[in-house]
């Protein structure tokens, strides 16, 4: 092996998972619940990407910059709702995109050991693997409150690499934004950017992954290249 893949991390919102709908209708509800100005879709596929925390700030300011005025007690309060009507939406507007089933069956039949990463809260995941029936394939689920730190920090990787005695070099990060690619970078492993994804509206090639796709497919090209 050329360059020794063993371990693969993969972000789930905006990498495998389409879950915008589903997070947008429960930001929405949340904000409106508390009489501040209604949020879209097309709004909140800016706002995601680091963690229900930010997502609320950013809903209720509606702007990417959270507005120092609101009141801590607010963003509790919005956050619970937040928890709440998402809890309850039962995800049934998100999907996952093209071929991920597949790619991380191929994979895991190759003998790579594949790992979830994200930066959702730990309770809505494996209901939300369970649902669209990839959670067979992940040996670790990793949510945004499993550490102390989220991504773009690299406890996550460091804590895989530890777990699974992988170094760096074995390591390969697959995710759709910035967060992702610098965790990658912060841990000293590669990483895989897929275009379409949740990325502010920047192009994930800005962040210089080492590996830029625009279908997860090609993933299995880029690892058999290493085997």
């Amino acid at each position: 092996m050329s360059n020794n893949i063993k371990l693969i991390a993969f972000d789930l919102d905006g990498t495998l998972l389409d879950s915008v709908p589903d997070l947008a209708v429960a930001a929405d509800q949340a904000v409106q619940a508390l009489g501040f100005p209604a949020v879209s879709e097309e709004q909140v596929r800016d706002y995601v990407g680091n963690g229900a925390d930010v997502l609320v700030g950013r809903a209720l300011s509606q702007s990417m910059t959270i507005d120092p005025a609101l009141d801590e007690a607010l963003l509790v309060k919005a956050r619970e709702l937040f928890d709440d009507f998402y809890d309850k939406s039962g995800h049934k507007l998100s999907h996952l995109y093209p071929a991920v089933t597949e790619t991380l069956a191929e994979l895991k039949q190759a003998g790579f050991t594949l790992a979830l990463v994200t930066n959702k809260p730990s309770k809505f995941v494996p209901e939300i693997l369970a649902k669209h029936g990839i959670d067979k394939y992940f040996v670790d689920v990793l949510g945004g409150d499993a550490f102390p730190e989220k991504k773009p920090n690299p406890v996550a990787l460091n804590w895989l690499m530890e777990k699974h005695n992988c170094q760096p070099e074995e390591m390969l990060m697959v995710g759709d934004s910035k967060n992702d690619i610098l965790a990658a970078k912060n841990a000293g492993c590669a990483a895989f950017g897929l275009t379409y994804g949740y990325n502010h509206g920047e192009p994930i090639a800005a962040s210089n992954p080492e590996f830029v796709a625009d279908t997860i497919a090609d993933l299995i090209d880029v690892v058999a290249v290493s085997a």
